[in-house]
């Protein structure tokens, strides 16, 4: 898949908007909009990511989170 780089950089950072205003009205520690939000924000990142490889050979410093990966080797540090 084939997306313009400007493109899904514009959604990641209307995705952010979103999350912000997500965490800025938040209802508890589990709010499902936050959540959604979140998950918005991560699938934004990696689609702008995944176009900027492809037009530009280029990737971000960053990664998305998992949170729940077992093999965590920082933990020793």
């Amino acid at each position: 898949m084939s997306t313009d780089a400007r493109a899904a950089l514009s959604e990641l950072v209307a995705a952010l908007e979103r999350h912000l205003e997500a965490a800025a009205a938040r209802r508890g520690e589990n709010d499902p909009v936050v959540l959604a939000a979140y998950r918005a924000v991560a699938e934004a990142f990696e689609e702008y990511d995944d176009a900027l490889l492809d037009a530009y050979d280029e990737v971000t410093p960053l990664e998305v989170f998992h949170g729940d990966e077992e093999d965590d080797d920082d933990e020793d540090d």
